[in-house]
């Protein structure tokens, strides 16, 4: 048995999922005609408060569609350095959304201070890109953003004339530790989308909300991206059975994590460097981060180097036991 902690993305459908996804009801998406897609959609707008919805085949392709039409070319989306569009979707926003991302001052764990983003007004010049949006990641790297935080970044941008996008990827995480509902995060920003893979186990696809007429121009850019999917009801009964089961269980992945980290802190090699929710980094002393990966390997432990630090990610396919089994492998461990 191999306990995976490398990333949330490694999870598998449980039997129950597997019985939605076969038995789904099917039509063509691209005429609207998906009753499964339509259905998820629905979901989508009830959990957020957003009137539109739609279903994109990944968080990458929902965060492009956001900043593709709310910023595009010759303009600028404000960020941070650790955020996800700029390290992990291989310049997009750039590339194929033509925007420029401007990087603002960041906590060490990668939340944006709001008390820098004034130097970031900008009066109109012909010469210089507009600034039209700002980009908040929630969870980032499994921190949550406070709210009071979500709100004074939305209304600073309201100040400005600037809209708002969430990379929620995992804000069902922030939404399970918080106890605030998703419709209230989702006041505090003109798009959101949150995926349904990852740590709520569907196989594939996020939602994207905003506007009605956000999403309809949302829809012809999927297309033109090649993301018009067809009898994709199939992986839609997927998404709904995530957000109908597997939301309120990810209080189970953060007291795992918060297992994990409990032990770390108890050894003298390991200094927990960031926490939030299902994700514990942390650094090595007396050792090197290649040796630990390499002794937990051994015990069928595996887990990931990110930033230079390890990274432990807590899952639907880590259980008590496995839980159980990685804080005794961290205690055995010896330089």
């Amino acid at each position: 048995m191999t306990i995976d902690l490398r990333s949330d993305t490694f999870t598998m459908p449980t039997q129950g999922m597997r019985d939605a996804i076969y038995t789904a009801q099917v039509g063509d998406d691209v005429y609207g005609e998906d009753p499964t897609v339509n259905r998820l959609q629905e979901m989508g707008c009830q959990l957020t408060g957003k009137p539109a919805c739609l279903y994109v085949s990944s968080g990458c392709m929902g965060n492009l569609i956001a900043i593709a039409l709310q910023c595009g070319r010759g303009c600028e989306v404000l960020c941070t350095r650790e955020s996800h569009i700029v390290c992990h979707e291989i310049g997009a926003l750039s590339s194929i959304g033509l925007s420029q991302p401007t990087i603002v001052p960041s906590t060490p764990e990668g939340l944006m201070l709001t008390d820098g983003l004034d130097a970031f007004k900008r009066s109109y010049s012909y010469d210089m890109a507009d600034r039209t949006l700002v980009e908040v990641e929630n969870t980032t790297s499994g921190i949550v953003y406070p709210i009071e935080k979500v709100k004074a970044i939305h209304g600073w941008a309201k100040a400005n004339g600037m809209n708002v996008h969430t990379d929620g990827a995992r804000i069902f995480n922030a939404v399970v530790e918080t106890g605030i509902p998703l419709t209230e995060w989702a006041r505090y920003t003109d798009t959101i989308t949150f995926c349904l893979s990852k740590g709520l186990g569907a196989p594939m696809g996020s939602l994207l909300c905003g506007s009605n007429e956000f999403i309809e121009k949302a829809r012809r850019l999927r297309k033109l991206l090649g993301g018009g999917m067809r009898q994709i009801g199939f992986m839609a009964a997927a998404g709904i059975y995530a957000l109908e089961n597997n939301v309120d269980r990810l209080r189970q992945d953060h007291e795992h994590a918060a297992a994990i980290r409990a032990a770390l802190e108890e050894t003298g090699w390991a200094k927990i460097e960031r926490f939030g929710t299902n994700m514990v980094f942390f650094s090595c002393h007396g050792t090197t981060n290649q040796d630990v990966i390499g002794y937990f390997r051994k015990h069928d432990i595996l887990f990931a180097e990110d930033a230079g630090f390890c990274r432990m990610v807590t899952s639907i396919n880590v259980d008590d036991g496995m839980t159980d089994m990685v804080v005794r492998t961290i205690r055995g461990y010896r330089p």
